[in-house]
């Protein structure tokens, strides 16, 4: 049970260390809770998710992703995707152009050089 916990705690460490990493795509445009949420969405923008993964993964609190919420629906920068129980289920709105610049951005500063350095390493 002790090493069950030791590896409990050290997932909560890593996750919160995650959380709380300034990316270059937060140092580009800012790490307001809006951003952060929206990192979070374009980088999982295949996949639909629950308020509270949300709030979880852009690592903010479920009241703070309520009080922006509603920008994100009027926006139409997420769509709902399908209901599971009383969880509401979201994913990033491929089609809305607003997204698409920012999915482009993100894949600019940050998907575009990691496949840069891919190729480097395949090379030596």
């Amino acid at each position: 049970m002790k090493h069950i916990c030791s590896k409990i705690e050290t997932f909560k460490y890593y996750s919160s260390y995650l959380t709380t990493m300034e990316t270059i795509f937060t140092k580009a445009v800012g790490s307001t809770p809006k951003i952060k949420v929206l990192e979070f969405l374009i980088e999982g923008r295949e996949l639909d998710y629950s308020i509270s993964d949300i709030a979880e993964g852009s690592g903010i609190g479920r009241t703070t992703l309520f009080r922006i919420w509603n920008d994100f629906i009027e926006l139409n920068i997420v769509k709902n995707t399908r209901n599971i129980g009383n969880a509401k289920l979201y994913k990033l709105n491929i089609s809305n152009p607003f997204v698409k610049k920012m999915v482009d951005l993100f894949d600019t500063l940050v998907i575009e050089p990691l496949n840069k350095r891919k190729k480097v390493v395949v090379k030596s």
